[in-house]
């Protein structure tokens, strides 16, 4: 588990701190493709594009994207697999629950997809069609409505660990 977390930190943190402000300063105050979790019109997508200019498009498509490609994988793994661990500290391995260890996964591949479109979008641009937007603009809020059920999933199995923990203390102690 540990071998993927810390290289999907590691690029996520590079990410967050260097190529999207990189590519952000060029989109004057407009959020990333990537970064609008309730998706985008095509006119947003337009005006983005034609404010990143050629220099600002370069940077996502070059720069962001390449790191964005390592990221979801790394994500997918790490976090199934501490979904499962924590799963077994509460459950039964036969459980339905394990089920969820999926959701990560799913998040990932929707990753991986936004990413293709989004590089579609770029070198497709100026000439770009609203279809081909409109996929990219749900294939995004896919992936950030599986990222946050993963999160909420992730809470309430860490919630009921430490529950499970506390009780086992007072019962052995």
């Amino acid at each position: 588990m540990i071998l993927f977390f810390m290289p999907a930190m590691i690029v996520y943190a590079a990410m967050l701190s260097y190529t999207i402000p990189s590519v952000e300063k060029y989109a004057n105050g407009m959020k990333l493709f990537d970064l609008s979790p309730g998706g985008y019109s095509y006119e947003y997508a337009k005006e983005l594009l034609t404010k990143l200019g050629e220099s600002g498009r370069d940077l996502y498509l070059y720069n962001q994207l390449p790191l964005d490609f390592l990221y979801p994988g790394l994500f997918a793994i790490s976090c199934s697999l501490l979904l499962s661990w924590l799963f077994l500290k509460i459950k039964n391995p036969s459980s339905s629950l394990f089920y969820f260890c999926f959701v990560p996964v799913a998040a990932g591949m929707f990753n991986y997809i936004e990413n293709i479109l989004i590089i579609g979008l770029i070198t497709g641009y100026p000439d770009i069609s609203p279809g081909q937007v409109e996929l990219s603009s749900l294939v995004t809020i896919a992936k950030s409505v599986l990222t946050t059920l993963f999160f909420i999933v992730l809470t309430i199995v860490g919630i009921a660990c430490f529950v499970k923990k506390g009780k086992n203390q007072i019962k052995d102690g």
